[in-house]
């Protein structure tokens, strides 16, 4: 029997005025309850770079974990957490960036990469791209080549290529 592909859009619920009036929260916690909705997703996110050599996989804390921890697990690549400033138990690497209020710092272990090492990053969305430009950052200072980006939203009128240009972007959705 054949395999009907899965509409990943169906599966996105849409909340107005969450966390605040005025914004439509793009809710994937339906998509993540449907094992057959996750792994296509999952596939999704990995197939522009199923050819690419992938090292490592770097996603960003939290929902970032769901996707790039599988997507890692997918393409055979080993994955590497970047979190908050202050969650990391061994010595770090930071990197502080701009918020549209005020600053952030990522971290990561300062020996999660060697020199030339090929990193995948992976998030569940590209809104204004703030976050991710500091990730990618974050990979180059530890001497980490970013051979692309994968996100499975994108929120278009948001403009956050623009933030990440230069880079090799797919996206799964866009809105």
């Amino acid at each position: 029997m054949a395999k009907h592909p899965i509409d990943l859009r169906t599966y996105v619920r849409d909340i107005p005025d969450w966390p605040k009036p005025g914004i439509l929260f793009r809710d994937i916690t339906p998509l993540l309850g449907d094992a057959a909705a996750f792994a296509a997703a999952i596939e999704a996110l990995t197939a522009h770079y199923s050819g690419a050599p992938v090292q490592y996989v770097a996603a960003v804390e939290a929902r970032g974990f769901i996707f790039g921890s599988a997507v890692a697990e997918k393409l055979r690549a080993g994955f590497i957490p970047i979190r908050k400033k202050g969650k990391l138990p061994y010595q770090t690497v930071r990197m502080t960036y701009d918020l549209e209020y005020g600053v952030d710092t990522l971290e990561a272990h300062e020996d999660a990469l060697r020199p030339g090492d090929r990193v995948l990053m992976v998030d569940d969305l590209l809104a204004t791209g703030g976050t991710m430009a500091a990730a990618c950052e974050l990979v180059k200072r530890l001497g980490g080549e970013v051979v692309g980006i994968s996100f499975l939203i994108e929120l278009t009128a948001l403009g956050g290529r623009t933030k990440l240009a230069g880079y090799d972007i797919s996206t799964v959705m866009s809105y």
